[in-house]
């Protein structure tokens, strides 16, 4: 399997209370609600959207990787609120060694029910079922402990602590390494 067997026609997928979708134009207004705010972006490897014209050039962006075959996120539309409230995606792929990583942002007024989770696991269910996965690994920074009970819950285990991995933001950051194996799915 190749990345443009997946991403040359992104599946939508749906679970309880979200569905994964492309993101299109008409996201603009949603994405800069919660890319905009910096507690959203304060452990994520991305700067918040100082200006609407930064989604849209975002939104752009993402609609081109589409276009192109090549990886590109999820938007999580939340069904109870019919609108988009974050993204998640793989945000790298070896399909010879069939291993990928997560990632994903969600809304700070959905933080702490569950849905980053939720998505987590569609994804890796998605992964290790139609990509054939064997591992699939996200990381985040020490300080996210949001974003670590997301991996815990989502069945990832704890591999270690990559000392000074990134330089985000101006500085260096350890980061913590979950992941979870085609065995512990």
């Amino acid at each position: 399997m190749q990345i443009k067997d997946i991403y040359g026609n992104l599946p939508q997928l749906e679970t309880e209370r979200l569905i994964l979708r492309k993101i299109r134009h008409e996201d603009i207004d949603d994405i800069h609600t919660y890319a905009s705010n910096p507690e959203v972006s304060k452990y994520v490897f991305w700067g918040a959207h100082e200006t609407r014209e930064a989604t849209e050039e975002y939104v752009k962006m993402v609609l081109a990787l589409y276009e192109e075959g090549k990886i590109a996120p999820w938007g999580i539309h939340y069904k109870g609120d019919n609108i988009l409230i974050g993204t998640v995606d793989f945000v790298s792929w070896n399909p010879q060694h069939k291993t990928a990583e997560i990632g994903y942002a969600l809304s700070m007024d959905y933080w702490g029910r569950g849905i980053a989770t939720e998505a987590a696991n569609e994804l890796i269910r998605f992964g290790m079922t139609e990509m054939d996965l064997v591992r699939i690994q996200a990381k985040s920074l020490v300080a996210n402990k949001g974003s670590e009970r997301v991996m815990e819950k989502a069945g990832m285990k704890f591999e270690g602590i990559l000392r000074k991995f990134i330089y985000v933001k101006g500085a260096h950051y350890d980061v913590k390494m979950y992941a979870i194996t085609k065995e512990d799915a």
